[in-house]
Formats: structure tokens, C-alpha cells, sequence
């Protein structure tokens, strides 16, 4: 599973993906189950902090464009 300060963000997305898969199908014992969603959570908590990065550096971006009298980018 690897250090998850170092997962890209589509890499964490994936096993995420797989993760949901799993507990779907409901073929695990309740501690797997646990083990899984606890798992999943951090995943989810990850990804969340990538994004809200990449928000913050495309606004940062896009107020640097705003300063230099260039076109600016709509939401």
C-alpha cells in the first residue's frame, strides 16, 4: 500500500476505486470490512487534500494572470 504522502492523486483514486469495489460485494469479514473502510477513509482524506491544493495553486495562478492585466480565468 505505500506511504501515502507519496500516492499521486490518481494512484490514491484507484485504489480507492478498488477498495469501494470490494466492500460492495460484501464477501469480506467485518474486521476486513473495517480494516478496508478505515483504509479508504485516509485514501479519501488524501485525495481531498490534492485537490484542494491544486485549487489553491490554480486561484493563485489565476490571480497572478489578474495582476498582469491578462485575460482572466472564470470559475
Amino acid at each position: 500500500m505505500g506511504d501515502m504522502a507519496e500516492r499521486s492523486f490518481e494512484e490514491a483514486w484507484s485504489e480507492l476505486e478498488g477498495i469501494l469495489e470490494r466492500l460492495e460485494r460484501g464477501e469480506l469479514t467485518l474486521d476486513e470490512s473495517v480494516a478496508l473502510f478505515e483504509r479508504g477513509r485516509a485514501l479519501a482524506a488524501h485525495c481531498q487534500q490534492l485537490l484542494d491544493k491544486a485549487e489553491l495553486r490554480v486561484r493563485e495562478l489565476s490571480e497572478m494572470t489578474d495582476e498582469d492585466g491578462a485575460e482572466t480565468l472564470t470559475e
